[in-house]
């Protein structure tokens, strides 16, 4: 339905130390997806694999949010891949 808002959910695989990523992206999931990935990070995943492929929209300070993530955990010797990112609209 048109102006209907879509969900944001994630699915963690803490074996195979992935997120899938499904909805629309706000900074409140950029915050959750944050969380899930550090607490990967900390178990010991030192890459992360997080996959957008699943969203079907993202604020652009959402997709800040998961740029500056993807810095702190390299900052702290780990590795986040960013798997089809939606491209910031300019």
């Amino acid at each position: 339905m048109p102006g209907e808002t879509v969900r944001f959910s994630e699915v963690v695989d803490s074996r195979r130390g992935s997120i899938r990523a499904n909805g629309h992206l706000t900074v409140q999931g950029a915050d959750l997806l944050s969380g899930a990935v550090r607490a990967l990070h900390q178990r010991g995943h030192r890459q992360v694999h997080l996959d957008l492929q699943g969203l079907q929209g993202a604020d652009d300070a959402a997709l800040s949010v998961l740029q500056h993530l993807q810095v702190a955990v390299a900052a702290e010797g780990g590795i986040l891949v960013v798997l089809h990112a939606p491209a910031t609209e300019r």
